[in-house]
């Protein structure tokens, strides 16, 4: 078993920045960060696999930057020029595959979440 705790979220204005943490309790060889806003699907973000496989949806690409630190078990997700459309629930995901790829069924263990809000 993997436990995830993220931290972080909170509200912020159009154009901010946020970083979130996510504790795990063991390595684990792919993490991700998912979004799930109410009423929508739960929505893949970015994943970072082995020490450099990073991947990154459009909608965040260029805005968001995914990282971890092996030593300390945290997985990162640094997010700039934040949007309204950015208010979700936050999760991070993780996996003993290094093909869990972008679909939440290729993640065995998640966090509760952390909210972020972002407003105009």
């Amino acid at each position: 078993q993997v436990q995830l705790v993220e931290s972080g979220g909170g509200s912020v204005q159009a154009g901010g920045s946020l970083r979130l943490s996510c504790a795990a309790s063991k390595y684990t060889s792919c993490q991700a960060w998912f979004r799930q806003a109410p009423g929508k699907e739960r929505e893949w973000l970015a994943y970072i696999c082995g020490p450099t496989i990073t991947s990154y949806a459009d909608s965040v690409k260029g805005r968001f930057t995914i990282s971890r630190d092996n030593a300390k078990k945290i997985l990162y997700l640094q997010m700039n020029s934040l949007k309204p459309e950015d208010t979700a629930m936050y999760y991070c995901a993780a996996s003993p595959s290094l093909r869990s790829g972008e679909y939440s069924s290729g993640y065995n263990y998640w966090g509760q979440g952390t909210q972020v809000t972002v407003s105009s």
